[in-house]
């Protein structure tokens, strides 16, 4: 009986030395993709016609979590990313909406602003945004904190709360569009002078080019069957046109970077800089895993103006789908399959 014993607890001393000798396989990027105002069942409801590597790689050759929920109150941009990035409810985490009233105040407060810092690549004030309104940390945070601050947090969207809030208090940097200069923006609370991949990015005009491309179904707009027909009067109108396709976006003069968001070119753009900063960065290629933080607001821009229905609604996410596509692909291609890990989710 000793002598069995002696075997058996040989056995697992080999095996936890054996155990512990070998390399935890840690993916070389997390990418978290939050896509604003998505509905569950617009994975199905266009299903037939995603494309193989977008959604529907998702779907197939990932987990599909159905039954997931999250009880929390409003769901406002603010409060649905940051439960998403920190596992908690409004009352816990501090970011009760996009807006609250601070009595000590006596006036609105917005869930990102902070008068400590100013704008970063921008004369505008829509720069002066920070995650110190947030009372908890996220799980960018943690995974900083867990690799002694060797990995990387990087969050980007449209809308300033996407980026800020889910990149966390001790991300490497958070961007978001500005609406008076048409590109990129960070505040002095990250850095103090946008790097030159973002710059670069900046200098090339690119929702100019995309506005220019005016907005077009990208199938025949007549086999557009899961959406209410193209001219509905509860439906927005841009500027300088009505509320049908073609939009004529080329044309828009007035508020033009404003409209650009609630164009699916808002999410493109979004995809572009992303593609940028994973070269800018070397994100996932430096031996640490890094986290980017992505959040495209342009659905939530579109489903506002357009209507859940809408076939705007449906070409955006058409189009969305394909550039998921591609942007795994980019990933495959610069990291390998099976070297990242990707979620997916909506607030």
């Amino acid at each position: 009986m000793f002598r069995l014993m002696t075997l058996i607890s040989s056995f697992l001393l080999l095996s936890n030395n054996l155990l512990f000798s070998q390399t935890i396989q840690r993916p070389k990027l997390v990418v978290g993709i939050v896509v604003d105002q998505m509905r569950w069942d617009y994975l199905y409801r266009y299903y037939d016609r995603y494309s193989a590597g977008g959604f529907k790689r998702m779907l197939t050759q990932g987990f599909s979590c159905e039954n997931a929920f999250i009880p929390y109150t409003p769901t406002y941009t603010a409060a649905g990313h940051t439960c998403v990035y920190t596992g908690s409810i409004p009352a816990i985490n501090g970011i009760i909406g996009n807006s609250w009233y601070r009595r000590d105040l006596k006036r609105a407060w917005y869930c990102a602003e902070d008068s400590t810092v100013i704008s970063v690549g921008s004369t505008s004030s829509a720069g002066k945004m920070s995650p110190r309104n947030m009372w908890t940390t996220t799980i960018t945070d943690e995974l900083r904190l867990a690799t002694n601050f060797n990995s990387k947090s990087i969050g980007i969207a449209l809308k300033d709360r996407g980026a800020i809030l889910p990149a966390g208090h001790s991300a490497n940097a958070a961007y978001w569009f500005d609406n008076s200069s048409g590109g990129w923006i960070t505040s002095t609370y990250y850095m103090n002078e946008l790097p030159d991949w973002v710059k670069k990015i900046n200098d090339k005009k690119l929702p100019d080019q995309y506005l220019q491309k005016n907005w077009n179904t990208i199938y025949p707009i007549n086999t557009y069957k899961q959406s209410t027909e193209d001219n509905k009067s509860y439906e927005a109108i841009l500027p300088g046109e009505d509320n049908t396709f073609p939009h004529e976006t080329a044309s828009i003069t007035t508020n033009k970077y404003e409209t650009f968001r609630n164009t699916p070119y808002g999410n493109t753009f979004t995809f572009d800089l992303a593609k940028a900063a994973i070269d800018g960065e070397q994100l996932g290629q430096r031996g640490a895993t890094d986290f980017l933080a992505l959040s495209f607001s342009s659905t939530d821009y579109v489903g506002h103006a357009f209507g859940p229905n809408s076939i705007e609604v449906e070409d955006t996410y058409l189009r969305l789908d394909q550039e998921l596509a591609a942007f795994y692909a980019l990933l495959d291609a610069k990291l390998g399959k099976g070297q990242y890990l990707v979620f997916l989710t909506a607030d």
